[in-house]
């Protein structure tokens, strides 16, 4: 890290942790008996850290020659193992809660390892820290080899990486004391998200001015999917996360939004954050790196751009579908039927897009792990679209909505779309980041894959029979016209489905650890010459460059 920083530019980054390490400590001293305060003290001990490690080699040798002329692939190394770090410990929360479900003891009578407080962390764990670190990482790289540029800043991407993962760390370890705002999409600290704006910020800036020092006249159809996923996520943020502190020295605060406005925006937000966080971003994945696996170009660019404005404007529209049978207005309910179903289309254009790219290479899918990892992730996710536009539809809304079937739909997604994909994409940019001719083992690769792909199916299947055998349950009748099952007969109907459960996400977590030994053992195999070391040099204007199908 520090070797790609000259000597003033070391300075900048002493000065940044210096006032991070000012504002922990006004949060420790504001919130000394609140929780509020063990963050603070928590964001002091982190920048202590840094600090040392700054000062310790603030006098190591600077950068040699022109830094232009090569890409910054440092910040994109890091960024893979925060993201394989957070893999495990997202995953592993996942499967104790849902072991919890079958077996409560497991709470041990805690308040902190309630289901309550481990759910967040849960899902703050994958989508943020898993998920959005393997965005920022695979952004970076990407940004730069479709632009042929150096990023905009050697500062910005180190900012940009550790203090989006402060953001995280603050929110797992507040949900860990109990302190959200309540919401569906359990919410951070109010001072947590004011960090976060600043971060998103930067990241916005630092994407934007390296995309307008490009090379390539062009700008690749990737850098729309990452472009809409960092501005309409910063959008998302700020309207659902408005709220007012109870006191400068609390950690809790007060949601702006009330009832049904509340409920609007908070599926507003979630379902857009499932458009943008969880698709736009990772479709930039699929985009550049399974043509790049396939070593064939996208089946159609101009599908591709059809893709992204159909999502980017049905997308908007749909989460009111959420909302069904509520006292939201029926027209906006009926608004968001309507658009969920015509999502169809530009879903379905960037799944065959993906899987016509790979036309005369399909013999290849047979022998690659990693393209087979990109293309099961492909089918998963034009199935997983196909089934949220049939589970909005009212009269099926009405059967699945609040059953395990939603959880089954979204782990689909998660696990069978989002992670495999993002596997798919390291293992593919792994081995060249580290100067390696492939991965430490391809036997792991394919023991990875198989573990996830049973893990994802044994988890998705046991959610897909719980939540209709749960539905239809809700819903007989007795001749009397009384409720045929108790809430207590569901719960033991649901029992051999969430241990199915609990060992599909087992399987799945033992993959990710599987992945990380692997991935590790690539980056640290064998003495690597310092001439090796180097980053990639820029193509310039003249070298040849694939170009995409029309």
């Amino acid at each position: 890290m520090v070797a790609q920083l000259t000597k003033p530019e070391r300075q900048e980054c002493i000065v940044i942790v210096l006032a991070v390490l000012a504002l922990g400590a006004i949060l420790a001293i504001a919130g000394i008996r609140d929780p509020l305060g063990v963050h603070g003290l928590l964001i002091v001990a982190l920048c202590l850290g840094a600090l040392l490690y700054l000062l310790n080699r603030y006098n190591d040798p600077e950068p040699t020659g022109d830094r232009s002329t090569v890409y910054y692939d440092d910040p994109t190394r890091v960024g893979i193992a925060f993201t394989m770090v957070w893999a495990i410990f997202g995953m592993f929360m996942g499967v104790w809660v849902a072991a919890q479900l079958a077996w409560p003891e497991l709470e041990f009578g805690q308040a902190w390892s309630g289901f309550g407080r481990l759910r967040p962390s849960h899902t703050t764990g994958v989508i943020f820290g898993f998920g959005g670190n393997a965005l920022i990482a695979t952004s970076f790289h990407v940004v730069q080899r479709t632009s042929r540029a150096r990023l905009a800043g050697n500062v910005s991407p180190w900012f940009v990486l550790f203090g989006y993962n402060l953001f995280c760390i603050l929110a797992v370890t507040g949900y860990f004391m109990g302190i959200t705002q309540s919401k569906e999409y359990a919410e951070p600290e109010w001072y947590a998200d004011i960090w976060l704006v600043v971060v998103w910020v930067t990241y916005l800036i630092l994407y934007l001015r390296t995309l307008a020092r490009r090379k390539e006249p062009h700008i690749y159809v990737s850098n729309w999917y990452y472009l809409a996923f960092i501005v309409v996520v910063a959008m998302l943020h700020i309207v659902n996360n408005i709220a007012v502190p109870v006191s400068l020295g609390s950690a809790k605060s007060y949601i702006v939004w009330a009832g049904v406005q509340d409920a609007m925006i908070q599926w507003w937000y979630g379902h857009n954050a499932v458009a943008f966080f969880l698709t736009a971003g990772f479709l930039a994945m699929l985009y550049y790196y399974l043509p790049k696996r396939a070593n064939r170009p996208i089946f159609s660019y101009r599908l591709s751009i059809l893709g992204f404005w159909g999502i980017t404007f049905f997308y908007m529209w749909a989460g009111s579908h959420h909302l069904h049978y509520t006292a939201l207005p029926h027209w906006v309910q009926t608004l968001g039927v309507t658009f969920s179903v015509m999502l169809l289309v530009p879903s379905w254009a960037s799944a065959g897009n993906a899987l016509m790219t790979l036309r005369g290479a399909w013999h290849k899918v047979r022998d690659d792990a990693t393209l087979r990892f990109m293309v099961v992730a492909a089918i998963f996710y034009g199935l997983t679209t196909f089934e949220g536009s049939f589970m909005a539809i009212r009269p099926v809304n009405a059967l699945s909505h609040y059953t395990d079937w939603t959880v089954g739909h979204v782990h689909a997604g998660a696990l069978g779309w989002v992670a495999l994909i993002t596997f798919g994409s390291l293992y593919t940019v792994v081995p060249s980041l580290w100067k390696r001719s492939g991965m430490y083992s391809n036997k792991l690769v394919e023991v990875h894959f198989w573990l996830s792909l049973a893990g994802t199916l044994i988890y998705v299947f046991a959610m897909w029979n719980s939540g209709i055998v749960q539905g239809l349950m809700w819903r007989t009748y007795t001749e009397g016209n009384t409720l045929a099952y108790s809430f207590v007969d569901t719960l033991v109907a649901m029992y051999p489905y969430y241990i199915a459960r609990t060992l599909g996400g087992l399987l799945f977590l033992i993959g990710a650890i599987v992945a990380t030994y692997n991935i590790y053992m690539t980056a640290k195999r064998g003495p690597v010459a310092d001439e090796d070391r180097a980053d990639t040099p820029i193509l310039v204007a003249s070298d040849p460059q694939p170009t995409p199908a029309e």
